[in-house]
């Protein structure tokens, strides 16, 4: 279904495309109008096969797992990270974070729509929200520790930390 939908957006766009090229002045709408219905059916079987995809059991558990899996890396790495403390200078910071924490932050983007199939908008919401503070707080101590501000990214280390251990523990409450 999702393979007709390509081609049916592949050759809709490029019969009405064509259909207003043959003449500069008028469109021949007798071809563009059943060209664009074609492109919108396949835009149409498209969504409706990523949608049926997604919720999938066998893609619902393998999200959940990558969700949970992710966090609990953030949060060990965040905690690793602040019990390294002073030991790590400050100019290290960034590189720890891109070593310890974007592949799991990457991970955990990608699988979280997974989370409004399993749990609901409510809880996807409130882990989102968690999650999504304490990346921004991530973001910060890379950036505190590019200008040399010690103090406030060891302070923002913390706030994440804290952030990721709600959004973990938020996780927990769902899965029960």
């Amino acid at each position: 279904m999702k393979k007709t939908g390509f081609i049916l957006i592949i050759v809709g766009f490029l019969a009405a495309a064509y259909s207003t090229a043959l003449d500069i002045v008028t469109t021949d709408w007798m071809l563009f109008v059943p060209a664009a219905l074609a492109a919108a059916m396949g835009v149409w079987f498209v969504k409706r096969a990523t949608h049926g995809e997604a919720k999938s059991a066998r893609v619902l558990s393998a999200n959940q797992a990558e969700l949970t899996e992710s966090l609990q890396n953030i949060v060990s790495n965040l905690e690793q990270m602040q019990a390294e403390g002073e030991a790590t200078p400050i100019d290290a910071l960034r590189e720890e974070i891109d070593a310890r924490l974007r592949e799991d932050l990457r991970r955990f983007a990608e699988a979280r729509q997974s989370l409004v199939h399993l749990f609901g908008l409510q809880t996807y919401a409130e882990i989102m929200s968690s999650f999504a503070t304490g990346e921004r707080y991530v973001n910060r101590i890379w950036s505190a520790s590019a200008d040399g501000y010690n103090q406030e990214a060891r302070n923002y280390l913390e706030r994440a930390a804290d952030q990721f251990r709600n959004a973990r523990q938020q996780l927990q409450s769902a899965t029960g």
